[in-house]
């Protein structure tokens, strides 16, 4: 009787990760109930400098992607003078 008791007991497990409370069933082997888990409340300094970091990324990510688009305009400028050399060439023969 004991044992059938013991083994009907829902345990309930926190997650170290990200805080989150699952309660299981051993009988049938499955997550009954889930809470999120409390977030650990940062401070304001914490959050501007994770802003800041984005920021930075982000102005990165433009100045390269601005930087891709200088080169493509460069190289689309060669080809279509490379073209029309070959067509004043052509027109010349």
């Amino acid at each position: 009787m004991k044992a059938e008791k013991e083994k009907n007991k829902v345990f309930c497990i926190q997650c170290p990760g990200c805080q989150k409370v699952l309660w299981i069933d051993p009988v049938i082997q499955q997550v009954i109930r889930s809470e999120k888990g409390k977030r650990k409340k940062g401070s304001l300094d914490d959050l501007l400098k994770r802003e800041k970091k984005k920021r930075e990324g982000f102005e990165r990510k433009f100045e390269a992607t601005s930087e891709m688009q200088k080169e493509r305009k460069v190289k689309a400028r060669e080809i279509f003078e490379k073209a029309l050399n070959s067509i004043d060439k052509e027109d010349n023969e």
